[in-house]
C-alpha cells in the first residue's frame, strides 16, 4: 500500500475538496438555506402589510438575495428539503455508486429517491415538484411548492438515474407520470409555425428558453423508455421553438421579455446539455447545428485562461458557483469531457482554492467588492456535489488515487 506522501497533492485534491463538501453536507442532513427562501421569514409573515404587497415580497427577496452576510437565522428562516437539490444529491450518490459499489451509496440513493417522492406537489396532472418557500420574481410569484418545469426536470431524471440503478418502479412511475404535469399543466406559448415555450410553471406565461428546453428534455428522456410518439413529437416543437431564438453568433437571452434579455453562462449550459439529451434519447440529431454553434459560443465566452467562471457574456461579476459546476456537467452531456479535460481541472482547481470555505462548504458568489459567503445548499453544494461526481466518473484516476490517499493514512 502506497503511503500519502507517495500520492502527490495535484492527485487528490479534487478528492481532498469533495470529502470535506460531502463532510458539510452530512452534517448539514442535506438541508440548508437558498437564495430566494427569505419569504419564509416567521418574522416577515408575521406582517399583513408586507406579505400582502408584490412589491414588499420583491425588496424582501432581493435584498437577503444580494446581502453579504446571511441575516435569515434573525429573522426565522429555518434550514429545509429543497426538492431540487435532493434529485442533485440523488444523481450525485448514483454517479459514485457506479464508480464504487457501496452498500452506503445504495442507501443513500433510497433515501434521497423515497424522500422526492413524499415532497410531490399534489393536486395536477401529474408528479411535479417546486421549491419549498413562496418565491417573489419579477415577472410572477410562485407559492410554496408550485410546481416548475425546472425543478420538475432535475427531479425527474435524478429519479430515472436512480430507477436504473434500483429497478424500482416507483421511481419510473413517477417519471412518466411527470410528462402528464409538463404536457398537461403548462402554459404553451405558440409560434406561427405552431411550434411553442413550455412555461415555467403552471401559473405564468413566461417564455424562458431553458425552462422550456428542460421540459423537452424530461419528454425525450422518458421517450427512450416508452416511445411514446407523443413525447417525442411535443418535445421536437419545443426544441424548435428555441432553436428559433439563437442568434448567430451561438448565444441565447434568458426569455423574451424585456428584462429577460441577458446572455449568462449556466442557463446557456442547461440549453446544451438539453439539446444533446433531446439527441441521445430520441435519436434526432437534425438539431447538432445550433448544438455545436452554442457550444463554441459557450466555451470561448465564458471562462478566462485563469479558469474564472464568468456569469454573463460581457461581465465576469458575479462569479457565481453555479457557472464552474456546470461547465464540468456540459462537457459530460455533449460527451467532450476528454478534450476539454485541461480546462474543466483549471476551472475546478480556481474554483477550490478561491470558492470553498475551509468548513468544506462553497460560497455562493464572488462579487468586485465584496463575497457572499452563505452556504446555500441548493445553489452552491448540492450543484457542486453533483460536479465533482460528474467530474470523478470522467477521470475515475483521480477518484481512486483519493481512495488510496485515504486508505494509506492507516498505514
Amino acid at each position: 500500500m502506497a503511503s500519502a506522501k507517495e500520492l502527490s497533492t495535484e492527485s487528490t485534491r479534487f478528492y481532498d475538496s469533495f470529502s470535506k463538501l460531502e463532510a458539510f453536507c452530512e452534517a448539514e442532513s442535506f438541508k440548508g438555506y437558498d437564495p430566494y427562501d427569505s419569504l419564509n421569514s416567521s418574522l416577515f409573515q408575521k406582517i399583513p402589510l408586507f406579505s400582502k404587497s408584490r412589491i414588499v415580497k420583491l425588496a424582501w427577496t432581493q435584498f437577503f438575495k444580494r446581502a453579504p452576510l446571511n441575516l435569515r437565522p434573525l429573522v426565522g428562516v429555518p434550514k429545509e428539503y429543497n426538492p431540487k437539490a435532493l434529485g442533485l444529491f440523488l444523481s450525485s450518490y448514483c454517479n459514485l455508486y457506479l464508480m464504487e459499489p457501496k452498500k452506503e451509496w445504495l442507501a443513500k440513493i433510497h433515501f434521497f429517491g423515497d424522500r422526492i417522492l413524499e415532497l410531490q406537489s399534489k393536486g395536477w396532472s401529474g408528479s411535479c415538484w417546486g421549491y419549498n418557500f413562496d418565491w417573489q420574481a419579477r415577472a410572477f410569484f410562485q407559492p410554496k411548492y408550485t410546481p416548475t418545469v425546472v425543478a420538475t426536470t432535475f427531479v425527474t431524471c435524478s429519479l430515472l438515474d436512480a430507477y436504473e440503478l434500483t429497478k424500482k418502479q416507483a421511481y419510473f412511475d413517477a417519471a412518466r407520470s411527470a410528462c402528464d404535469f409538463v404536457l398537461k399543466d403548462l402554459y404553451r406559448t405558440y409560434d406561427e409555425k405552431g411550434n411553442f415555450s413550455f412555461s415555467y410553471s403552471p401559473l405564468d406565461k413566461s417564455v424562458v428558453f431553458n425552462a422550456s428546453l428542460l421540459g423537452a428534455r424530461l419528454l425525450s428522456r422518458v421517450y427512450g423508455y416508452t416511445k411514446e410518439e407523443e413525447l417525442y413529437q411535443e418535445a421536437r416543437k419545443a426544441v424548435i421553438f428555441a432553436c428559433d431564438y439563437q442568434q448567430e453568433n451561438g448565444a441565447w437571452g434568458y426569455g423574451t421579455l424585456p428584462f429577460h434579455q441577458w446572455i449568462d453562462n449556466f442557463h446557456t449550459g442547461y440549453n446544451l446539455e438539453c439539446l444533446s439529451d433531446f439527441a441521445k434519447y430520441t435519436g434526432d440529431y437534425g438539431f447538432d447545428s445550433y448544438l455545436q454553434r452554442g457550444f463554441k459560443y459557450y466555451l470561448e465566452t465564458f471562462f478566462t485562461k485563469e479558469g474564472i467562471s464568468k456569469y454573463y457574456n460581457n461581465s465576469v461579476y458575479p462569479i457565481d458557483i453555479h457557472a464552474p459546476t456546470q461547465l464540468v456537467i456540459t462537457l459530460d452531456k455533449l460527451g467532450v469531457f476528454q478534450e476539454n479535460k485541461a480546462m474543466a481541472e483549471k476551472v475546478m482547481d480556481w474554483t477550490i482554492e478561491h470558492m470553498q470555505s475551509s468548513e468544506g462548504y462553497f460560497y455562493y458568489q464572488i462579487n468586485k467588492y465584496f463575497t457572499s459567503r452563505i452556504p446555500y445548499m441548493r445553489w452552491a453544494q448540492a450543484w457542486m456535489f453533483l460536479s465533482f461526481t460528474v467530474f470523478f466518473r470522467n477521470a475515475p484516476t483521480l477518484y481512486s488515487k483519493g481512495i488510496l490517499k485515504k486508505n494509506s493514512r492507516q498505514y
